[in-house]
């Protein structure tokens, strides 16, 4: 057996004195893992750094096997990436969202646009952590229905108007209007506009609610089912927006 592609390097897992196992999204064949011989070397190890972009050919006798990937550099952001403590923490939580997905099950566009919105951090000099916020705040709702539990936020549930969507049920997943939503305010949670593609005002308060949404039904449908609790990442960068609300107030 044997597949030559590019992807995103995830993470790798030291395997005996020299080598690693490399996990990378790659856009045809998903999340896939594979030995490399040699990676903890001087040559290979800067390369294997989450965040890069590499080509491989990986080989195995049968399909089911874990196999070996041979690797070469495309894109290196890495050193870029881990430059700043918001950057970094926002690589490991989109990183760690593409690691929630099921080995060798193909996500073109959630590697696209991770690898485009990587690319471009690492290209400005000084990345906008609210934009990149609510671009990961985007990123999980995808993430949420390729992973089976998409929200529906395109009418609401209570009238089945498709203006002044302003809550969602944290039951049902389904959008509530404002006027569907009067007296139970407090038992919903809020929607930010600029999830569904309306106004925004790009502030640190939408940012709180687009995260404590998909953070609610990350939780409910991904992390507890798994016994896993919501990673470290995920919660230092929502903390690193909230101190840049403090400092920019």
């Amino acid at each position: 057996m044997e597949w030559t592609d590019q992807g995103l390097v995830l993470g790798v897992r030291l395997h005996g004195e020299t080598s690693v196992v490399l996990e990378l999204m790659t856009p045809a064949r998903g999340r896939h893992l594979g030995l490399v011989r040699g990676g903890r070397s001087r040559r290979l190890a800067p390369v294997l750094q989450p965040g890069n972009s590499v080509a491989v050919t990986w080989r195995a006798r049968l399909d089911e096997h874990l196999g070996l990937f041979t690797v070469e550099p495309l894109v290196s952001r890495a050193a870029r990436l881990i430059g700043d403590p918001g950057t970094i923490f926002a690589l490991q939580t989109l990183t760690g969202h593409l690691r929630l997905l099921a080995e060798r099950e193909p996500h073109p566009a959630l590697h696209s646009a991770v690898e485009s919105v990587l690319d471009l951090v690492a290209a400005t000099e000084h990345p906008q952590l609210l934009d990149l916020a609510a671009f990961i705040a985007r990123f999980e709702l995808v993430l949420l229905e390729e992973l089976g539990y998409g929200l529906e936020l395109s009418a609401c549930a209570a009238t089945g108007a498709r203006d002044e969507l302003a809550y969602v049920s944290p039951k049902s997943g389904r959008a509530v209007s404002r006027a569907g939503a009067v007296g139970y305010e407090d038992r919903l949670l809020p929607l930010a506009p600029f999830l569904t593609g309306g106004p925004s005002n790009g502030g640190p308060e939408e940012l709180r609610d687009a995260f404590r949404l998909t953070g609610h039904f990350l939780a409910r449908h991904v992390y507890r089912p798994r016994g896993l609790a919501e990673p470290v990442a995920r919660r230092e960068f929502i903390g690193q927006i909230d101190r840049l609300a403090t400092l920019t107030a």
